[in-house]
């Protein structure tokens, strides 16, 4: 949905006292994600991350602002992701079609990657504590959703319909992680298709005409779009 695609697998080793060889953000995530998964998210502290590192509280904030941006990752990269997918797509795709399966590339991951993304959604969508940051970062994550809904259909971003298709779609979202979360057989793409596509439904009416300022605006997009990174 809005997290990182990170690269952690489950075979990260765990917390351990002394400086490893090499410190990555990656590494760091991973030994954070040991500790919460031991300790819980609320009880445990930067310090506490730093120790299993073997860095200092200093360097920790090298890599992360708190320990709250370390639980969403590469936020800003994968935000710029996002764009990118959805600036790449041809202009004779819908705009619901479009804002589908951005989504739901948006969200594949490899195989091995699932069980750290599913350890970093439990708790961005379910510790209290991430709440209010979770509300801001929702925020940045709607006016992606928002500008592209406005650029296609040649309103303005603070019109009706590209504000409420941004808030649309970041409920669907959540309403599928939530589904997946709860299910642990349950395939995330799929249920994020199947969602978008029952909003695709509600808002399919509103697609713009074929030569409408908003489709040209598009089209002009879509051949400038930079591929997407993993």
């Amino acid at each position: 949905m809005v997290a990182s695609k990170s690269t952690m697998r489950t075979g990260s080793p765990g917390p351990r006292i002394g400086r490893p060889s090499a410190t990555s953000r990656d590494r760091l995530e991973g030994l954070a994600f040991e500790l919460f998964a031991s300790k819980g998210f609320e009880q445990t502290t930067i310090d506490d991350i730093a120790a299993a590192a073997g860095i200092s509280r200093r360097t920790f904030f090298r890599y992360h602002a708190s320990k709250n941006d370390l639980v969403w990752g590469d936020f800003g990269g994968q935000l710029a992701g996002l764009r990118e997918l959805l600036a790449a797509c041809p202009s004779d795709v819908s705009m619901m079609d479009a804002l589908r399966e951005a989504v739901v590339s948006f969200n594949r991951f490899n195989p091995a990657d699932v069980p750290w993304h599913r350890r970093r959604m439990e708790l961005i969508l379910r510790v209290p504590a991430l709440q209010a940051d979770s509300t801001l970062r929702y925020a940045s994550w709607r006016h992606v959703v928002t500008a592209f809904v406005a650029d296609r259909t040649g309103q303005p971003q603070d019109a009706l319909l590209p504000r409420q298709i941004g808030y649309a779609t970041l409920a669907t979202c959540i309403a599928a992680y939530e589904q997946w979360l709860a299910d642990q057989n349950a395939d995330l793409a799929e249920l994020l298709n199947t969602a978008m596509r029952e909003l695709q439904g509600g808002f399919g009416g509103h697609e713009p005409k074929s030569g409408s300022a908003g489709g040209a605006s598009v089209a002009r997009s879509g051949r400038t779009g930079q591929a997407p990174t993993s």
